[in-house]
């Protein structure tokens, strides 16, 4: 028996965690520098503000309707995320984090257990120790238990905000309800063409032909109608190293020099290099692009990339800039006014495996080095410790004008009480 864990309108309820008096008031989250809705409570969407809704458009609606608005807090909100996974692997040991507010558990084993029961004290839990609330879907396999946390989300006061497909009778219903492209991995292009061949409802999709599915599909959408018809096809996934790294920027204005955007490149490339080791990986290349701001045509255009073989394996901040400089210095062309670049990582290896060369190697002094480095800038905060060729006065910031405080994870801007004497 699987189960689908689902924190309903997470960004939301991480602020009213802090912001009770926001309970049933609408709000919406936007995106990076402000720029569009990635999140709206129930509130919100009745209002009429509408999934990636840029702001600027929407900010006469925002005043009509009280619309309370938060720049993205993903220091707040991944933090809330770890407290929430962390109270579910205390209740199932085997668990698959699918994204920042969802994890998929595997119950085998729990036959015996009283699923509705042991669901809802895990719905309590979370919400008395976190302030989140959380949908529980249980079924046989993962696709079913996608629905039944649909049912349970959409149903929470007849559901107690747990629902169990486990028979046939109610796996039918749900699918008989559950619209085509509402269907988990189900994307928009497949549910057109589902509708054209007159498929409306999951059950009818569950009940399609295998060759036929496979043939105008894929095998992943085959699958996916193996689970939906009750047969388990997606097991939980392991936590996979990622292939590439990429730190990217638009820049707060246009740079005409190489000195401007060396530093730019080589504070991308120690970015990329702290993502690396964080995983244990080392890295045999990397790309670096740069490019000039398209919408105004009254000046020159270009825009260049080039991938850059490394000599050898590295994951040393110091290295990776080198190279990352060395490959800006070819692409970059005087006359231009750049306004985006960036640097990617890729053709990663194990960092305890690596296949020595017998001319040139990554400096062994280094590992120390950035091990030393990504503890203190953990510790004391990001960037603190750069490299020389860093601007050592200047911090990446987004634009941030509606962020709430770091309750959480920055002690300077942890919740106060005011108590009457």
């Amino acid at each position: 028996m699987f189960a689908l864990i689902d924190c309903n309108n997470f960004y939301a309820s991480c602020e009213r965690v802090f912001r009770p008096d926001l309970n049933e008031k609408p709000i919406v989250v936007l995106s990076n520098n402000d720029g569009c809705v990635i999140a709206r409570s129930n509130e919100a969407k009745k209002v009429g503000v509408p999934m990636g809704a840029a702001a600027f458009k929407f900010q006469e609606l925002f005043k009509q309707k009280n619309v309370h608005v938060f720049s993205a807090n993903f220091a707040l909100y991944g933090d809330m995320s770890m407290r929430v996974m962390n109270i579910l692997s205390g209740y199932c040991p085997k668990i698959e984090i699918y994204s920042i507010d969802e994890a998929f558990l595997d119950f085998s084993g729990f036959e015996k257990f009283d699923l509705q029961k042991y669901g809802e004290e895990i719905v309590k839990k979370i919400q008395k120790s976190t302030g989140i609330p959380v949908s529980i879907g249980f079924a046989e396999t993962k696709a079913l238990s996608k629905v039944a946390n649909r049912i349970a989300k959409k149903y929470p006061k007849e559901t107690k905000s747990v629902y169990i497909i486990d028979n046939d009778e109610k796996r039918i219903k749900a699918l008989k309800w559950l619209k085509v492209e509402d269907i988990w991995g189900i994307g928009r292009q497949h549910s057109k063409k589902l509708n054209s061949i007159n498929i409306k409802t999951a059950l009818e999709f569950s009940r399609l032909n295998d060759e036929f599915v496979k043939k105008q599909f894929s095998i992943v959408e085959l699958r996916i109608k193996k689970d939906l018809e009750g047969q388990p096809t997606l097991k939980l996934e392991k936590k996979k190293p990622k292939k590439n790294i990429a730190t990217t920027r638009s820049f707060e204005k246009m740079y005409t020099t190489i000195e401007e955007l060396k530093e730019r490149i080589a504070t991308f490339a120690v970015f990329c290099g702290e993502k690396l080791r964080a995983q244990k990986s080392c890295c045999n290349s990397l790309m670096v692009f740069v490019q000039t701001n398209y919408f105004r045509k009254d000046l020159p255009q270009y825009s260049r990339s080039i991938v850059v073989q490394l000599p050898y394996s590295t994951n040393s901040s110091i290295e990776i800039a080198q190279f990352a400089l060395e490959g800006l210095e070819k692409i970059f062309k005087d006359g231009y006014h750049y306004k985006k670049a960036g640097v990617v990582i890729m053709d990663f290896c194990p960092e305890d495996g690596l296949q020595q060369t017998l001319f040139e190697h990554s400096n062994p002094k280094h590992k120390n080095l950035m091990q030393v480095i990504d503890k203190l800038n953990n510790t004391l905060g990001q960037q603190k410790v750069k490299l020389a060729i860093q601007d050592k006065d200047r911090v990446w910031k987004m634009k941030q004008e509606r962020l709430s405080p770091r309750y959480t994870t920055n002690l300077s801007e942890i919740i106060t009480i005011n108590a009457d004497q």
